[in-house]
């Protein structure tokens, strides 16, 4: 068809969107959270879009000098030129994502992020901690005249599975590249395998919603070895997570990281007794496989929830499933005993004074509320941690602004994982009865016939 027949390209896409929520990024700030008792580490990461431009609205080289780097200007106007731009007003948004090196013993290993890490103590801020940290891990200066730091998203407090035990205060901040070509990477092998352009309209995408299966056994790796986990896996099976799977738009790979090319031993495969055990070890243990789907979840999927449901058509948390578990009886015991929950958390979130858009939902942490004068140490114990069943909690000032909107509010997720519990405890009792009815009655069938 002649591209002069596109009804689409004259029509502007996410562009005039993504300037206004950046604009209300910059104006209102999310508050510092300072970190909880007994917990230090602090860690900051870098969303970085860029705007893609469309082929039927391509930049004139004479549109490009208008001032946006000039540093007398305010960031927000800064950001009225670069979106002024008709090959910006036309282009498609993209944030870039790192999928991490795979590393033994590394609880992320293999995971899409976000480029960032722990803060260092040299770091002014925890802002300069992204900064750096992105500089060190895909080569990208953000501190250039081309690149606007808009501001900042919810902070959370990440913590240990099944449990309340803070492991660090992680703070993500926002950047936008005015640049209208592709910014050269230089990925650090140790730490980073590929990165990922991914058009907003995928991440915003319902048909590009999917799960993430994780195998929740290897906590048990410690207490009883390879055995307990088979026996764990084979009960519970997999738990299950809301994603989404990326299309990126472009790629980047680290073609210097081990195994990058197989080698000749590899490629040979694995004994039958290798291959049993990788079976019973996490999914993320093959996810140094360059065939793997690319799947945004848990931590970071949280943190694109913050961003992705200030955009049209507003829907993340209505396409966000709750956790549960692929054994179909643990399954249906958690439908029922979290039925009544749900449609209350549903109706809360509905009933909301301002639209969930800022609602933090994810697979590991979460960022809780705290109103003037309240003890954190009485926050319920009901939200995620880093394997999926832990607290994330809100440390800082109180949530609600002075215009009553709040943000940053785990509603869908309050008092789930406290089900989840109870539903984990009936469906062992439920099998431990229906295996020793099996084995009476097999007991009884073998003496019939041995009389």
């Amino acid at each position: 068809m002649d591209s002069s027949q596109d009804p689409h390209q004259h029509t502007p896409g996410l562009s005039p969107h993504l300037h206004n929520v950046l604009t209300d990024l910059h104006r209102r700030p999310y508050p510092h959270v300072p970190n909880p008792p007994l917990c230090k580490k602090r860690a900051s990461v870098a969303l970085i879009l860029r705007v893609r431009p469309t082929y039927n609205h391509w930049p004139n080289p004479t549109d490009l000098d208008i001032g946006i780097g000039d540093p007398d200007l305010s960031v927000e106007d800064r950001l009225d030129d670069f979106f002024a731009q008709s090959w910006v007003k036309y282009g498609d948004p993209e944030v870039l994502f790192i999928k991490r090196a795979s590393r033994p013993g590394d609880r992320w290993t293999g995971h899409v992020a976000l480029p960032g890490g722990k803060r260092d103590p040299e770091d002014e801020d925890d802002k300069a901690a992204a900064i750096r940290e992105a500089s060190e891990e895909i080569g990208l200066d953000l501190t250039t005249d081309d690149c606007i730091c808009v501001g900042n998203l919810p902070e959370r407090v990440v913590t240990t599975s099944w449990g309340s035990v803070p492991l660090m205060v992680l703070c993500p901040f926002v950047f936008i590249t005015t640049r209208s070509d592709s910014p050269m990477l230089r990925l650090q092998p140790t730490e980073v395998a590929s990165t990922h352009w991914i058009p907003l309209r995928a991440l915003l995408s319902p048909s590009l919603r999917t799960v993430e299966h994780v195998d929740m056994s290897q906590r048990f790796a410690r207490q009883g070895g390879f055995l307990t986990r088979l026996a764990v896996r084979s009960m519970l099976g997999w738990m299950q997570f809301s994603a989404v799977r990326l299309l990126p738009a472009e790629t980047v790979q680290c073609t210097s990281i081990p195994g990058f090319v197989p080698d000749e031993q590899n490629s040979k495969g694995s004994s039958l007794i290798s291959r049993f055990k990788s079976w019973c070890l996490s999914n993320q243990a093959d996810s140094g496989d360059l065939n793997r789907p690319l799947l945004l979840w848990g931590l970071t999927l949280g943190i694109l929830a913050d961003f992705l449901d200030m955009l049209p058509p507003h829907t993340t948390v209505q396409q966000w499933k709750y956790p549960t578990f692929t054994a179909p009886d643990l399954r249906f015991i958690v439908s029922i005993l979290t039925y009544n929950l749900r449609k209350r958390n549903a109706r809360m979130v509905k009933s909301g004074a301002r639209p969930t858009s800022d609602t933090a939902l994810d697979a590991e942490s979460a960022a809780l509320s705290v109103t003037p004068g309240s003890n954190t140490s009485k926050h319920d114990d009901n939200e995620v941690g880093i394997g999926g069943l832990g607290v994330g909690r809100y440390y800082g000032p109180s949530d609600r602004a002075s215009d009553g909107t709040s943000y940053a509010v785990g509603i869908m997720l309050r008092g789930y994982y406290q089900r989840l519990r109870v539903a984990i405890y009936v469906f062992v009792a439920w099998r431990m009865a229906l295996g020793s009815a099996a084995a009476i009655t097999a007991w009884r069938v073998i003496r019939r016939r041995l009389r």
